[in-house]
C-alpha cells in the first residue's frame, strides 16, 4: 500500500483540478447572478403589477426551496420529463446545469439585498435629483448607487463567502468539484482507497479562499468609508 508521502502528490493534484472547477463555478455564478439580481430587483419594483407579482412569487419559491433540489430539477427534469436531455451526460453539461441553478438561486438572494439597499437611501435624494432635472436612471447611477453598495456590502460579502462553500452541492449531479475529488479517495481513486484525510485537505482550500475573499471585501469596504 502506498505511504502517505507517496499518496500526497496524487491527492493534491486531484484536489487542485477539483478546486479549479469550484473556482470556475464560483466566478461564473457571480458574473451571472449580480446583474440578474439587479434586474430582478428592478422588476419587483415595477409599476406593471403582473411582472411584480410573478417575480416576487419566483423569489419566494427559489428562496423557500433547497438549492440541492433546484440542481436536481434543472439537471434531470429536461431529460426525464420532457425527454430532451439538453445538458447531455458529460462534465461540461453538468457544469452548465450547475451554473444555471446557482445563478438563478443567488440572483434571487442578491435581488433582495439590492432591494434593501435601495429602499435604505433617503427619499429626499430622489426628490433633490428630480429638482435638478435628473432622470430616474441618472439619480440611481450617479447619486444612489455607491451609497447603496456601501450599505449592501456586508450582507453581500456574507452571501459571496457562502457561495464558495455552496459550490460543493454541485456534486449531487456528479460535477467533479473539490469535495467530489476528495471523496473519491474514500471509494477508490488512482490506486488509493479508504483514505479520509483528503477530505480534511479540502477544508484548507476553502479556508484559504474565504480568507483571501474576506481580506479583499474588507479592503473594498474600507474604501467606501467616506459614505458614512
Amino acid at each position: 500500500m502506498n505511504t502517505f508521502m507517496e499518496q500526497l502528490p496524487i491527492v493534491v493534484h486531484s484536489l487542485n483540478i477539483g478546486f479549479l472547477q469550484t473556482l470556475k463555478l464560483f466566478f461564473v455564478t457571480l458574473i451571472g447572478a449580480l446583474p440578474l439580481g439587479l434586474v430582478i430587483c428592478f422588476g419587483t419594483k415595477s409599476k406593471i403589477t403582473p411582472i411584480k407579482v410573478v417575480l416576487k412569487l419566483f423569489i419566494w419559491i427559489i428562496r423557500g426551496t433547497p438549492l440541492m433540489i433546484q440542481l436536481l430539477i434543472i439537471y434531470y427534469f429536461p431529460g426525464l420529463v420532457l425527454h430532451n436531455p439538453i445538458w447531455g451526460g458529460d462534465e461540461s453539461g453538468r457544469f452548465a446545469a450547475s451554473a444555471v441553478a446557482f445563478i438563478i438561486n443567488y440572483a434571487c438572494y442578491f435581488s433582495e439585498i439590492f432591494r434593501g439597499g435601495i429602499i435604505s437611501i433617503p427619499v429626499g435624494q430622489d426628490e433633490a435629483g428630480k429638482v435638478l432635472g435628473m432622470t430616474r436612471s441618472q439619480i440611481f447611477f450617479k447619486v444612489k448607487l455607491l451609497q447603496m453598495i456601501k450599505r449592501i456590502l456586508p450582507p453581500m460579502s456574507n452571501e459571496i463567502l457562502t457561495l464558495v462553500k455552496d459550490t460543493s452541492l454541485a456534486r449531487i449531479i456528479a460535477l467533479q468539484e473539490i469535495i467530489w475529488a476528495g471523496q473519491a479517495f474514500m471509494k477508490g481513486s488512482q490506486g488509493i482507497s479508504g483514505a479520509i484525510w483528503p477530505l480534511f485537505f479540502t477544508a484548507i482550500y476553502y479556508l484559504i479562499c474565504n480568507g483571501l475573499l474576506t481580506l479583499l471585501l474588507g479592503g473594498f469596504e474600507k474604501k467606501l468609508e467616506y459614505f458614512r
